[in-house]
């Protein structure tokens, strides 16, 4: 049984624990308070200062569910610098692109002298660019002319032969390829018309991007139920120097 022992001195000052309370564990009771001892409060601070700080934190902290960021992202400002116009597959020898734009007259003589009718006129859903000449791939790729006569009808002089003719670069998406699956596929090696920019190993194709133009000829021809040959054109052109 439990048994309290006699109290001597100052036993009026000292708690006392009940059963009840130790079976709950409430050990905390046996604490004597003092007069000397006081417990540490934290006052509030006045609604300005709390303001502020609910007003920091939310700035410091970014709001995210499940660690994915939802803060809206404030608007870019566009400095003309900054300038950048839609990338597309413009014919051989293409200066760059502002360039281009300014001195294109859209006469379409380039798509005229075009023997596979490779050029097309941009849509008019391109805004800016429209009529503008360029080259769809799944429509026609360019053949890559040895006299490029598509250059040779431009007389505004947005298509020059000083430039490499570069519209681009082609990549093999590996896991579309028949060819990287064990199938026996070389239509695009065969029918590249650029020497060295599709080279075969083990029977698998690869691009050389520093002989790729970027022409799509490879993509035009290829057999596979989806299109392994994935296109990019040139972003950036060379510039002619201004007289």
């Amino acid at each position: 049984m439990w048994k309290r022992r006699a109290k001597t001195g100052d036993s009026k000052d000292k708690p006392r624990l009940k059963r009840r309370d130790l079976l709950q564990g409430k050990l905390w009771k046996l604490i004597r308070p003092s007069r000397e001892r006081r417990l540490v409060s934290r006052y509030p601070k006045p609604l300005g200062d709390a303001e502020s700080i609910a007003a920091d934190s939310a700035a410091s902290t970014p709001k995210n569910i499940s660690g994915i960021a939802i803060q809206p992202v404030a608007p870019t400002q566009i400095s003309s610098s900054q300038w950048q116009a839609i990338p597309v597959f413009r014919p051989p020898g293409a200066i760059e692109e502002r360039q281009f734009l300014a001195g294109c007259t859209r006469c379409n003589d380039c798509a005229d002298a075009c023997p596979y009718d490779a050029i097309r006129s941009a849509p008019e859903r391109l805004g800016a660019i429209a009529g503008t000449p360029t080259i769809e791939a799944d429509t026609a790729a360019c053949m890559m002319c040895k006299d490029f006569p598509c250059i040779n009808a431009c007389k505004p002089g947005v298509l020059v032969h000083s430039i490499p003719k570069v519209m681009g670069t082609a990549k093999v998406t590996e896991h579309l390829c028949l060819a990287h699956h064990g199938t026996s596929c070389t239509d695009c090696s065969e029918h590249c018309p650029v020497e060295d920019a599709i080279q075969v190993n083990q029977g698998k194709p690869t691009i050389n991007e520093d002989a790729c133009v970027g022409c799509g000829v490879c993509r035009q021809v290829c057999p596979a139920p989806e299109n392994a040959i994935l296109l990019m054109p040139a972003f950036i052109r060379p510039t002619l120097p201004t007289t």
